[in-house]
C-alpha cells in the first residue's frame, strides 16, 4: 500500500461508518437488540426494575465470570433481570458502531479505554460522573484508572466508563524447558533473541516464541519496538508528530517481524490472542507475550511448574519501556430506558467484591481500592510483578492515543492487513510505519482543531 493512497483517509473514514451502519442496521437484531435506540437517543431513568441488556466486550473469555457477577446481581436485585449477550473482542467495536447507527444497542457494555472516544464522539455515551459522586464508590477506585477513562474520552474531561481492571503487558516463558536448554530467564531484549533462537527446532515442531499476527497485532507489535528503542513519548516535543516511525523503532521492527517463521510457527500470520494463547498452551513454544488476562488459561493447562510470566524486557540503558494497556470498564449507553437499573448494575459489577472476584479470574489489577488488597494478588505472581513494575520506577510507559476518535480503526481496521505484509516480505517496516504516522498525525491534527 502506497502512502499516497492513505490520505485524506480519516474524513473518509466517518462518511464510510455511515453507510456501512445503515448496510449492516437490518442484523442489529442478532446483536442483542431490545429496541433501546441508537445514538443520540437520550433515553430515560425508567423505573429501576425490569429488563436490561449487557453486552460483553469479551464474550467467550469472560462469559463465565460474568455470568457468575449478574447471578449475584440478580439475587441482590430480585426484581432487575440482565440480559447478558457476549461478543467477541475482535468484533464488539463494528457490533457497536452498527448499533449506533441502526438502532438496538444494550443498556450496559463493556467499554474499554482503547474504544471510548469513537463511541463518545457519536454520542453514544451517557456521563456517569454525576452518578459516580452519588454512589458509595467514589473516591474507592483507582485515580489512575479513572484519569485514564477521562483521558480516552476525547477531551472533554468527562466520564463515560467505570473502570473495572487494568492490564499490563507479560512475558510468559516456559521454565521447563529454560531449564533443560540451560538458558536464562529473557529478562532482557537480547536474552530474548537469544532464547528464541536457540529452542526453535522446526524438524520437531519446537518454536522459541509465537508472534502475533492476526487481529490484535498492532499493540504487540509497537510494544516491541518501543520496548527495544527506549524511546519513551508517543509524541515529539511538539505533540504534532508521532514518533511511531521514528529510525530506532523501525530498526526494532524490523529485528522483530524477521522472527516470524524463523523462530515462529506460520500459522502465527493468523493467529489473535485466543488462538495464540491455546497454541502456546498445548504445544512446545518457548515464549509468548500477551497480558495478565491469559494467566488463568497458562495455570490449567500447564501448572504453575512449567512456566513463570515476567514484566516485558528491559531494554537500552537498563530501561523497560511498553506501551499503554487499554483500562477496562463498563460504561452506559445513552439510549437506555431503564438508567437506573442500569446504574445499579455497574455500581455492583464495580463493587469491592465483585471486582475482586472478576479480577481473579481474569488475572488483572482491579480498580476497586479494597479489592486491590486482597490475598489472591500476593499468589498469582504476574499480577504482583506486574503491579511492582508500575510502581516501582523500572518502567516507562508510552501512553497510546485512545482519545483519538479513529486510533481503533487506525490499529486494527487499516493496519492489522499491513503488519501482516511485513511478516510475509510484502511491506518493508519503514513503510508500514510510515503510513501509521501518516494516518496518527492527520487524526492528531483534526483533534486538536476540534479541542481548540
Amino acid at each position: 500500500m502506497k502512502i499516497s493512497n492513505l490520505r485524506n483517509s480519516t474524513r473518509r473514514r466517518a462518511s464510510a461508518a455511515v453507510a456501512l451502519g445503515a448496510v449492516l442496521a437490518l442484523t442489529a437484531t442478532a446483536c442483542g437488540d431490545d429496541g433501546s435506540g441508537g445514538g443520540g437517543d437520550e433515553g430515560a431513568e425508567g423505573s429501576g426494575k425490569g429488563k436490561i441488556v449487557f453486552w460483553d466486550n469479551n464474550g467467550g473469555v469472560r462469559t463465565e465470570i460474568w455470568k457468575e457477577v449478574i447471578a449475584d446481581f440478580e439475587k441482590a436485585n430480585p426484581d432487575i433481570d440482565v440480559q447478558y449477550v457476549g461478543i467477541a473482542s475482535t468484533e464488539y467495536q463494528s457490533k457497536v458502531d452498527t448499533a449506533i447507527q441502526g438502532g438496538g444497542l444494550p443498556d450496559v457494555g463493556g467499554i474499554s479505554a482503547s474504544m471510548l472516544a469513537g463511541f463518545a464522539a457519536q454520542d453514544a455515551l451517557e456521563t456517569l460522573d454525576f452518578r459516580l459522586a452519588k454512589s458509595p464508590l467514589n473516591g474507592k477506585l483507582n485515580k489512575d484508572m479513572i484519569e485514564s477513562m477521562r483521558a480516552a474520552g476525547g477531551g472533554d474531561d468527562k466520564l463515560y466508563s467505570i473502570p473495572t481492571s487494568a492490564n499490563n503487558g507479560v512475558l510468559y516463558y516456559r521454565t521447563d524447558l529454560f531449564e533443560k536448554a540451560g538458558l536464562e530467564e529473557p529478562t532482557t531484549w537480547d536474552l530474548f533473541y537469544k532464547a528464541a533462537e536457540k529452542l526453535t527446532n522446526k524438524g520437531k515442531n519446537e518454536f522459541g516464541y509465537t508472534i502475533r499476527g492476526g487481529a490484535g497485532s498492532i499493540a504487540q507489535a509497537l510494544d516491541a519496538a518501543y520496548g527495544q528503542s527506549g524511546i519513551t513519548s508517543f509524541w515529539d516535543s511538539s505533540g504534532k508528530k508521532t514518533t511511531v516511525n521514528d529510525p530506532k523503532n523501525v530498526k526494532a521492527l524490523e529485528k522483530y517481524a524477521a522472527l516470524f517463521k524463523k523462530v515462529t510457527p506460520a500459522a502465527d500470520l493468523n493467529n489473535d490472542f485466543t488462538k495464540m494463547v491455546a497454541q502456546w498452551d498445548s504445544g512446545t513454544i518457548g515464549m509468548l507475550n500477551h497480558n495478565l488476562g491469559s494467566y488463568q488459561d497458562h495455570v490449567k493447562a500447564l501448572t504453575t511448574d512449567k512456566f513463570r510470566g515476567i514484566p516485558q524486557p528491559i531494554g537500552p540503558g537498563g530501561k523497560r519501556v511498553q506501551v499503554s494497556n487499554p483500562v477496562d470498564g463498563v460504561g452506559m449507553f445513552k439510549s437506555s430506558k431503564n438508567k437506573e437499573a442500569a446504574w445499579k448494575f455497574i455500581e455492583f459489577a464495580t463493587s469491592a467484591e465483585s471486582s475482586s472476584k472478576f479480577n481473579e479470574s481474569a488475572g488483572q489489577v482491579p480498580a476497586h481500592a479494597d479489592a486491590a488488597k486482597d490475598d489472591w494478588i500476593s499468589k498469582a505472581e504476574p499480577t504482583k510483578l506486574a503491579a511492582d513494575a508500575l510502581s516501582d520506577g523500572s518502567t516507562s510507559i508510552v501512553q497510546l492515543p485512545y482519545y483519538l476518535p479513529d486510533w481503533n480503526t487506525i490499529s486494527k481496521a487499516d493496519n492489522e492487513p499491513n503488519f501482516q505484509k511485513v511478516l510475509l516480505g510484502d511491506m518493508s517496516s519503514k513503510e508500514f510505519l510510515d503510513g501509521m504516522a501518516e494516518q496518527l498525525n492527520e487524526a492528531q491534527a483534526e483533534w486538536q482543531e476540534q479541542k481548540g
